[in-house]
């Protein structure tokens, strides 16, 4: 099937990506910095701790590379700081969306990857594991040889919110694979001969364990694409159907984050691999929702429409200034330069009155993250 030959072009070009440095494209004057980051990694997050940051992501055949930083801007490469273990690892393949928590002095790595566990051999069989570490730059190992949890299908890009109640949330985003889902877009693409059916990736959210052992409950369906093209998130969020690129609709790489009371949910739609990766976000008053999606939608997409040199905007994480006073949302995306191959960008981004604005993506110079003094 057409999903097949996709699924394994893009598993290709995730494992194949490079773990080294690349030198910025525009070279920024003095006291700014330009995108995209000398960076090539995709899904990418960032741990702030102890006065460094620190980034991981998608990079790596069997593990996870690392970047360090003290303003935001200028990355030094750790190496790859997980490398799965044969005997202990759950995972045998597709190390995907690494996020990195520091809980009671140790550092959690919640990560995607193929489970072993496959006696009737399904092409996607992703669940989540955890590794851990004494220190933010590994090395990160194997916390059991069994993933969180199972929940009778294949799930990706894990997120922890760590709530002011003391309690842990798990997101995560149940993949397309033999999830064909009715809806007008479905009808629509048989109707105009692209595609037979349409598979759907929903977000949904679940209590987790205080000792990372396990979920309390059973996971709550949070997002998912529009059944209704009349919905006004119909459009944007299944470009890649109405594009042809394939018959899949992505609602994934979601990150949770509390402001006055309120939770927000930034997510990413369409296909990783295609020009039309777009974030959006949804805001709720409980952090298991009801979550509403925003009017604003999408707020990062891609440039070109608009003579600029960026497509593939998403699976974005979020970070604060070294001062804490500027907010900035870390993404991967690609160029006319970069081709096929994602790299990362940082930029600004606001939120205020229950609504997110990213100003982005940006390749032209921008003032420094506030408080930055690069490291000697």
């Amino acid at each position: 099937m057409l999903y097949n030959k996709i699924l394994f072009a893009t598993l290709l070009l995730a494992v194949t990506i490079t773990t080294t440095s690349t030198a910025q494209e525009n070279q920024a004057p003095e006291g700014t910095y330009a995108n995209p980051m000398p960076v090539k990694l995709g899904d990418p997050y960032v741990l702030y701790d102890n006065g460094a940051y620190y980034m991981y992501g998608t990079g790596a055949r069997d593990g996870f590379p690392a970047y360090r930083s003290t303003d935001l801007v200028n990355w030094k490469p750790l190496g790859q700081v997980y490398t799965r273990d044969t005997l202990k690892s759950f995972g045998i393949g597709a190390f995907w969306a690494p996020e990195v928590y520091k809980v009671k002095g140790k550092y959690y790595m919640f990560y995607s990857a193929q489970w072993k566990n496959n006696p009737t051999n399904e092409l996607e069989n992703f669940k989540i594991g955890i590794a851990v570490a004494d220190k933010p730059e590994g090395p990160f190992v194997d916390f059991s040889d069994k993933p969180i949890f199972d929940p009778g299908y294949p799930i990706i890009d894990a997120n922890v919110f760590f709530d002011t109640d003391g309690k842990m949330y798990l997101y995560y985003s149940r993949c397309c694979y033999k999830h064909a889902v009715k809806s007008e877009a479905a009808d629509m693409a048989k109707k105009n001969g692209w595609f037979n059916e349409v598979e759907e990736s929903w977000v949904y959210g679940v209590e987790l364990k205080p000792d990372f052992s396990g979920v309390v409950g059973e996971p709550v369906l949070l997002l998912r694409p529009p059944v209704s093209m009349k919905d006004k998130q119909a459009e944007w969020e299944s470009r890649s159907v109405t594009a042809r690129e394939v018959n899949r609709r992505w609602t994934e790489g979601s990150v949770t984050f509390k402001k006055e009371g309120l939770y927000y949910m930034m997510y990413s739609a369409n296909n990783f691999a295609g020009q039309h990766y777009a974030v959006g976000y949804a805001t709720a008053k409980s952090p298991l929702g009801p979550y509403t999606k925003a009017p604003n939608n999408p707020v990062l997409q891609k440039n070109t429409a608009e003579g600029g040199t960026v497509s593939g905007t998403g699976h974005n994480s979020i970070t604060w200034s070294p001062d804490g006073k500027e907010m900035f949302c870390v993404y991967h995306a690609r160029t006319s330069a970069t081709g096929d191959e994602r790299v990362v960008f940082i930029d600004r981004m606001t939120v205020k009155d229950g609504s997110i604005t990213v100003d982005g993506p940006t390749t032209s110079p921008q003032p420094l993250p506030a408080g930055s003094v690069k490291e000697k």
